[in-house]
């Protein structure tokens, strides 16, 4: 089988988890969190961005969220976008309103936006939906002009750049994945970016079960014993063995898996310009250092490629069933035309770091036949 994604780990993460084990021997959050969120931060471009790791991507949208409104608020967010990004919206006590996208990019279409923004919208979830963070300038303007805050959804975008700075450098908050098929992993885990000085504050303790300033207390491997708590908090903090883990696919991720996932998605690029019946989104490798390939597969062809791919052992998958269609949020009461024309045509091809060439190879060749026979039956 050749498998749509999969971690690339080795030697390197394995030392690492059994460095903390023989010379630190925590376990939980301590001076591993902090050298991780400390070099995170110093990729991203040092001072001015503060870091805060969490045990998931989802648990960063949550907190974020939760960092920036009050239960019945709402958050403008494209439907067509992992189950997480409304599950951290609603787990917040906000209420996650779904919005069209842009079907040559598949991010938020700020139009449509637009006309759903009420009194009790307080914020915007722009997803960078395979990697592509869409037009930030546009989403910051947009944000200004009604007064919203900005939780970008990046879990796809870790080490991604917009008009040559890294997603995650600037702007109001960011959230990231580092889940075991990201551009980086720490096993599980995620982190929220900001330079907010109160969402910085509130994340952190959040994290603890809302424990005040605890944070400063586990780095130094101690812990608070007398505390106050005055906000809602979770068991949400990364561990010193996940870290661990995350300190090495940061070291490898500049020379190793960036250029590889580029060069993968510039081949398939080159190989599928042009050709019928299937279209790609627009994105430059390069800027955009994929998480995954998603292609257009149109005329009611998608099925059936994905069925031959199968049968040739090749995996693709379905990235990802509009939220606005799923029971809790509404079972499809409202229509979105773009996005349910999109999840019947979207495809996802195999892409990561471990994919060796004769993989992508058949891949592309398996795509390629069936669309030619599907062209002579047509």
């Amino acid at each position: 089988m050749i498998h749509i994604s999969r971690s690339v780990v080795g030697a390197a993460e394995l030392e690492a988890m059994g460095r903390v084990m023989r010379e630190d021997g925590y376990l939980g959050m301590g001076r591993e969190v902090r050298a991780f969120e400390a070099e995170l931060q110093e990729y991203l471009g040092g001072q001015l961005r503060t870091v805060i790791c969490l045990n998931s991507g989802t648990a960063a949208l949550h907190l974020a969220v939760q960092a920036l409104t009050s239960p019945g608020d709402e958050v403008l967010v494209q439907s067509l976008t992992f189950v997480a990004s409304f599950q951290a919206i609603s787990a917040a006590g906000a209420v996650p309103v779904a919005c069209e996208v842009y079907p040559d990019t598949v991010t938020l279409d700020l139009e449509d936006a637009a006309r759903r923004i009420t009194p009790r919208t307080r914020a915007v979830m722009p997803v960078h939906y395979a990697s592509n963070p869409g037009d930030l300038e546009a989403i910051y303007a947009f944000a200004e002009r009604h007064g919203l805050r900005v939780i970008e959804d990046a879990a796809h975008t870790f080490g991604c750049t917009y008009k040559g700075r890294k997603i995650g450098s600037f702007g109001d908050l960011a959230c990231f994945s580092f889940d075991g098929l990201k551009n980086i992993t720490s096993g599980e885990g995620g982190a929220v970016v900001t330079s907010d000085p109160g969402v910085i504050q509130w994340v952190q303790d959040a994290r603890l079960l809302g424990v005040q300033r605890d944070t400063e207390k586990r780095y130094q491997g101690a812990r608070s014993w007398e505390f106050d708590v005055q906000h809602q908090g979770y068991r949400y903090h990364l561990s010193n063995l996940f870290a661990a883990v995350g300190r090495v696919q940061l070291g490898r991720f500049e020379g190793e898996f960036k250029p590889r996932r580029i060069a993968l998605a510039q081949k398939y690029r080159t190989a599928f310009a042009g050709t019928s019946d299937l279209l790609l989104l627009h994105g430059d490798p390069g800027p955009i250092v994929p998480y995954m390939f998603a292609i257009k597969v149109l005329n009611g062809k998608r099925d059936g490629l994905r069925q031959f791919l199968r049968e040739r052992g090749i995996e693709s998958g379905i990235h990802y069933k509009p939220n606005h269609l799923l029971s809790f949020y509404g079972g499809g009461r409202e229509a979105l035309p773009v996005t349910e024309r999109l999840y019947e045509e979207l495809l996802t091809l195999p892409l990561h770091p471990g994919l060796k060439d004769a993989e992508i190879d058949s891949t592309i060749a398996a795509v390629m036949e069936f669309l030619s026979h599907a062209k002579l039956r047509s």
